[in-house]
């Protein structure tokens, strides 16, 4: 097999999105465009893939860190520049190199493939991807010979009448020998309506020095959307969610309405889970098996074990075994760890804590930054009072402990093993195993009070 090199474009400002955020970096399901590309590429196994930065090239390193080499556009010139801005890394090397946008996240590794198979195959020195456009409206056209051979690509702003009637687009993608890129980049001239040099000017140049040019149609014309502007960026957000839910609903996962699922690509979801509408999980989240998800809950970087249920509520940052019940409305936030067979209930709030197999906490209460044992019994408007106004302390629940309703524990303190706290307490000192512990004024009753 030949060498096999990447180049992907992401330079530009994307000044039609409107936004101080650079183009590529805008997400479509929570992960931005150009690294939706770019780990699309990295299933090739390629040997170099180079990203070029222009515009918000701090950020865009930042983002895909070690994933790829960066060359820099210091002045955006056309994208036969940007390419040119590579020859650090692949000037003189034998093989095929793909040409890509950062601005495609719909583009597929399989279409890749077959792309650069189709390439190699007919020893072309140049391949377009192309595709069929309904509307083919700020899409570069393929103009192609008598004999169906790609002839060359106008860009929409350069076509005549006659040109622009073409609906075979192209998409952006390309496949060349590299060397011979390389040769005839220094060719392209930037005598056009926009001054500047265009990477398709490629494919005429070897055409008219009769090399051998091809094109792969797909067709699957979303893979190939190119994200220009907000409306555009809406659509690949949908694309992308259509796609990821099919993926998880052939791999055994339930969706009952997909329309109204917000599933990021870095999700894993286990068999016979069932998602009900408007649930949104994210991040790096793993769902087990055999779970209730929604509806309307949103779950982010967790980890959720088998046969849990989690209804109405919010999950970020936090771990939940099997058999739990989340919900109605509870919020589990950062750093909590919910044990097996747990019951976090309606409107409660779990922060920075650790819950015990088998515990409930069933209403209305608040745990934050504490440890809670096996077979704790929470009432209803508990609050693990853990702020001192300077600093967070711990609040220890030991097992088989029984905390009454509307019981305020002051941090830091200690509920032993098999104690339990009254309903109404104020609990600021430890309370012992095996104890009862009562912290509450006596009630007085003053007869005839409202005859006065």
């Amino acid at each position: 097999m030949e060498n096999r090199f990447a180049v992907v474009l992401a330079a530009g400002q994307g000044t039609r999105m409107k936004s101080s955020l650079y183009k590529v970096l805008h997400p479509v399901c929570e992960k931005p465009m150009v690294e939706h590309v770019i780990d699309q590429v990295q299933k090739l196994n390629l040997e170099i893939i180079v990203t070029v930065v222009g515009h918000g090239a701090d950020q865009v390193k930042q983002q895909l860190k070690n994933k790829s080499q960066f060359s820099l556009q210091n002045e955006q010139l056309g994208t036969a520049h940007a390419v040119m801005q590579t020859s650090e890394f692949l000037k003189g090397k034998k093989g095929t190199t793909i040409v890509l946008c950062g601005d495609t996240p719909l583009i597929t590794a399989e279409t890749i493939s077959q792309l650069i198979g189709l390439h190699e195959k007919t020893k072309a020195k140049a391949t377009v991807l192309t595709a069929i456009a309904k509307d083919p409206t700020g899409y570069g056209r393929i103009i192609r010979d008598n004999e169906g051979n790609v002839g060359k690509i106008v860009e929409h702003k350069d076509a005549n009448e006659e040109e622009l009637k073409v609906s075979e687009i192209n998409t952006g993608t390309y496949c060349f020998d590299n060397e011979v890129l390389f040769d005839t980049l220094t060719k392209v001239k930037n005598d056009n309506a926009q001054g500047e040099y265009y990477l398709p000017d490629v494919i005429e140049i070897l055409f008219k020095s009769n090399e051998k040019v091809s094109a792969f149609a797909t067709n699957n014309f979303e893979e190939t959307l190119g994200v220009n502007d907000r409306v555009a960026l809406s659509q690949a957000e949908k694309y992308m969610k259509d796609r990821i839910n099919r993926k998880h609903m052939k791999n055994g996962v339930t969706i009952i309405d997909p329309n109204q699922t917000y599933i990021s690509d870095s999700v894993e979801v286990g068999k016979d889970t069932v998602i009900y509408p408007g649930t949104i999980i994210k991040g790096q989240t793993s769902i087990g098996e055999g779970c209730q998800v929604g509806p309307n809950s949103e779950i982010a970087n967790s980890t959720i074990g088998n046969g849990t249920v989690i209804k109405q509520s919010v999950v970020h940052e936090s771990e939940i075994k099997d058999q739990a019940v989340i919900g109605p409305f509870a919020h589990i936030r950062p750093s909590s760890f919910i044990d097996k067979n747990v019951k976090i209930g309606n409107f409660v709030e779990v922060k920075k804590s650790d819950i015990g197999s088998d515990s409930k906490v069933s209403h209305l209460s608040y745990i934050g930054d504490a440890e809670v044992g096996t077979n704790v019994n929470i009432g209803c408007g508990t609050i693990t009072v853990n702020y001192d106004g300077k600093a967070k302390h711990l609040t220890k629940i030991e097992d088989d402990a029984f905390i009454g309703c509307n019981s305020n524990l002051i941090a830091p303190v200690k509920i032993g093993n098999k104690s339990t706290v009254a309903a109404g307490s104020t609990i600021t000192e430890d309370v012992p195993a095996n104890s009862l512990s009562i912290a509450r004024s006596r009630q007085m009753n003053k007869l005839d009070y409202n005859k006065k």
